[in-house]
């Protein structure tokens, strides 16, 4: 009976161990979106936000990197979620270098910081009103796992398809 309640214990620390725990945001709001706080600028400068999103650009300039990010809500781990309608668009400001290639269109951030300004750009050739977040933090969330290079079919003992 010991040895049984052992092995319970160990699987239950592994299945918790396994849990995400949530990016930690600390007081920023992240109720307010990008499309609202363009609305309210005067309203939005200096608060405190935390905005998620999939990177559109990323590039350096010479003391800063800017990314123009699409917003989506975040989860309850505050991961932004890519599957819900995108909320607007945003700048995040990253004071010194980042590496494009990590920080790359298509990859997925949280950013907590300030509403410092408004830019305003198009976005294609429609005009558009970008709110700049002075990043206090971000988070690059890691590439989705890529897909098993395994056989998807196989034949008797051995034998497999390769796609």
């Amino acid at each position: 009976m010991h040895k049984h309640r052992i092995i319970l214990l160990l699987l239950l620390l592994i299945t918790l161990s396994g849990c995400a725990t949530p990016y930690d945001i600390g007081q920023a709001d992240p109720r307010v979106t990008p499309q609202e706080a363009a609305k309210d600028v005067p309203g939005m400068l200096n608060h405190t936000v935390a905005w998620g999103g999939v990177i559109a650009t990323a590039k350096n300039l010479k003391d800063k990197t800017e990314l123009e990010v699409v917003a989506y809500p975040l989860d309850a781990s505050h991961r932004p979620d890519s599957a819900a309608p995108p909320t607007g668009r945003f700048i995040v400001i990253q004071p010194g270098y980042l590496e494009t290639a990590d920080y790359a269109p298509g990859r997925l951030v949280t950013v907590v910081g300030d509403v410092s300004e408004t830019r305003r750009g198009t976005v294609g050739e429609a005009p558009y009103v970008y709110p700049i977040v002075a990043a206090s933090k971000l988070q690059l969330w890691p590439k989705p796992a890529s897909e098993p290079r395994e056989p998807r079919f196989h034949f008797g003992v051995g034998v497999g398809i390769i796609r």
